[in-house]
């Protein structure tokens, strides 16, 4: 996931300029899109869930690369390294303010699609596909 959202920024600069200008247009709507998503799956699980990083000791090879005497490549060394792993676990969570929040954030979606009506007009009238 975490690599698909370095992608984007790349992906968007390869659509047409109309593209790329509504898209900044709406970067704010695409945001509390994704909030609202999230929040609506909360709501229906009854708990959210968090990323958490921990780390684990792993054998990992370390050190430059050895030969013996004879030229004779050496099989690499062996060092602990704390290795961070990615965990995604449940976090219990307020749901009367999870719905709240819910709330708030569809009035702001509706709000900024008002607001952004007028610019993404602007964007096809000045980038005709």
């Amino acid at each position: 996931m975490k690599r698909l959202a370095l992608l984007l920024p790349l992906l968007a600069a390869c659509g047409t300029p109309q593209e790329q200008c509504i898209s900044g247009v709406t970067r704010d709507q695409r945001v509390v899109e994704r909030l609202i998503t999230t929040s609506e799956a909360n709501l229906a699980r009854g708990y959210a869930l968090e990323d958490v990083t921990v780390w684990r000791t792993e054998w990992v090879e370390c050190g430059p690369l050895r030969t013996d005497k004879n030229g004779k490549t050496l099989p690499p060394r062996m060092c602990l390294d704390e290795v961070p792993e990615t965990r995604t676990q449940p976090k219990a969570i307020d749901l009367e303010a999870e719905a709240r929040t819910l709330r708030q954030l569809k009035v702001k979606r509706d709000q900024l699609a008002r607001n952004a009506a007028p610019a993404i007009a602007a964007c096809r009238a000045q980038y005709p596909e």
